[in-house]
């Protein structure tokens, strides 16, 4: 077998994989319904998520020293945190954290 016929196989069975791990949740449950306690759990899924990212982001870590702030980041976050609050849209606050951090970086 040729490196290339087997990189593409490798690839092709990866994409296989990772598009059933992703569609095969949404097939399945299409058929079953869940009960309100797990939903209301699942609910909070996006918040944790986010909220990872954005500290993950906004702490610099040191080895040796206590983390420090990402001036960057942080000032990018509060016209964020001020679109999620009052629009609750996703959409919006993930646009208004891509474009406030890209005017930062353009400005310093």
């Amino acid at each position: 077998m040729s490196s290339f016929s087997f990189v593409f196989l490798t690839v092709a069975g990866c994409a296989c994989v990772t598009w059933l791990s992703r569609v095969l949740p949404f097939v399945l449950l299409k058929y079953f319904n869940l009960p309100k306690p797990l939903l209301e759990y699942l609910d909070f899924v996006p918040i944790v998520i986010m909220s990872a990212l954005w500290f993950s982001n906004l702490f610099v870590q040191n080895i040796g020293h206590l983390p420090s702030v990402n001036w960057l980041n942080f000032f990018a976050s509060i016209p964020t945190l001020i679109v999620s609050v009052l629009t609750k849209n996703l959409l919006l606050i993930v646009l208004t954290g891509i474009i406030s951090l890209a005017l930062l970086q353009m400005l310093f």
